[in-house]
């Protein structure tokens, strides 16, 4: 029986070493996340993040697996007062084309849920998750950057920025699109790149947004208005280089008005609070999620454009998959590198099948070929017109049919 201890400080002032089970590189919400959930199975680990720094003004929409998940894990209590339901998805295309796809509404309680998802600030999201970090039993947070990860024959070191190093027996990786942890285990990342950025905002308004999250399907990609509490809601707007450069050199006013424009008035007269953010459009896969004892989640395995509240929603389902898989393994006594190859197998369908529908749908927006934009026409009819066909396609963008984590279907094992 392999028996693993709290982590251990060991004797040298000048170079400290600490040792664990398990540790987690990185501090950003999947990591976070990680990093709770296998210490809520038992498993000592270690955290290898700096303190928060600078706020995230984006939001996440959290789908409900991933709100069953955070309330098993003590976080959920923190958020609920600053998260909106989303109780209506409602596409319209506004594309000006010839080929126009008919408007659908996807309806939560039509599948007998409450809502799809709840719409959180990301600064909200994070502090509650770090709070919880600090009574977490079995989790040691070391405040530092890791500045390097070497694998060994029994385990991996990992270089701390404070010249500590840590020990353990397997890594996970959610240090982010450069994952040190990613380079260390060999794997490779397919990457594209689109011909967008992607504005994000968050906004006041004059007209209540009845928990109704309107996706706007344009040429140059979505513009999405999602609730948040209140008069408020945040914004993605999807646009191509050059017209996010003319966007961001507006006044206040004239972008006030811009985006009001854009959203053809449905929640009247809008206000852009101060601090949006600006990111280029891409994607990337990572050729496997896990090997050589480190595991990826989160952006360390997969980026997605803000298309479809996948990203941080398949980050949760990566973090609570290793730490399930961890979390049994280290119960029976065995040796928890063993997690590694079903971590890898079990997460390869979800992701794969996530990553295809956002990029056939990105790419079908910006198609000028009238085959493509009636094939999306055509989907849309039909998801409108058919409700077993309707009602399928909710229940699995909400969860998975395959290889969603107990946590996350509300069974704490």
């Amino acid at each position: 029986m392999t028996e693993y201890s709290e982590p251990e400080r060991f004797a040298s002032a000048r170079i400290p070493t600490y040792t664990a089970a398990t540790a987690v590189i990185g501090g950003g919400p999947a990591g976070l996340v990680a990093a709770l959930a296998l210490a809520h199975f038992g498993v000592p680990t270690v955290l290898v993040a700096p303190p928060p720094g600078r706020a995230d003004n984006r939001t996440t929409a959290l789908m409900r697996p991933s709100v069953k998940a955070l309330e098993a894990l003590g976080v959920w209590s923190s958020c609920r007062d600053h998260a909106a339901p989303l109780r209506v998805m409602r596409i319209a295309d506004d594309t000006g084309r010839l080929w126009r796809a008919p408007e659908v509404r996807f309806e939560a309680a039509e599948i007998g849920l409450e809502a799809f998802a709840w719409n959180i600030e990301n600064t909200h999201l994070v502090a509650a998750l770090w709070d919880r970090v600090t009574t977490m039993p079995s989790l040691t947070h070391l405040p530092t950057a890791a500045q390097s990860v070497s694998i060994g024959q029994w385990g991996v070191t990992a270089t701390l920025a404070d010249g500590a190093t840590l020990d353990c027996r397997i890594a996970v990786g959610a240090d982010g699109r450069n994952s040190i942890c990613r380079t260390a285990a060999g794997i490779s990342l397919d990457s594209r790149t689109y011909p967008q950025t992607a504005l994000t905002f968050t906004l006041a308004h004059t007209r209540p947004h009845h928990d109704i999250s309107t996706e706007f399907h344009t040429a140059g990609g979505p513009f999405t208005l999602v609730p948040l509490p209140g008069l408020r809601s945040s914004l993605v707007c999807v646009v191509a280089d050059d017209e996010a450069e003319r966007l961001c050199a507006l006044a206040p006013e004239a972008l006030d008005a811009e985006i009001e424009r854009r959203s053809h008035s449905i929640l009247g007269k809008m206000h852009i609070e101060p601090g949006y953010g600006v990111f280029p459009v891409s994607i990337a896969t990572a050729s496997r999620f896990a090997a050589d004892r480190i595991a990826l989640v989160g952006e360390a395995a997969h980026l997605f454009p803000p298309i479809g509240a996948q990203g941080l929603n398949l980050g949760v389902r990566d973090a609570v998959a290793i730490a399930e898989i961890a979390g049994d393994i280290h119960r029976r006594g065995g040796d928890i590198a063993d997690a590694i190859t079903p971590y890898d197998r079990r997460r390869r369908s979800d992701i794969a099948s996530r990553s295809i529908a956002v990029d056939l749908l990105n790419r079908s927006l910006l198609s000028d070929f009238l085959a493509v934009q009636s094939l999306r026409g055509l989907t849309l009819y039909a998801l409108d017109r058919i409700g077993p066909l309707r009602r399928a396609a909710m229940r699995e963008g909400v969860a998975p049919r395959a290889g969603l984590p107990a946590l996350m279907r509300g069974e704490d094992s």
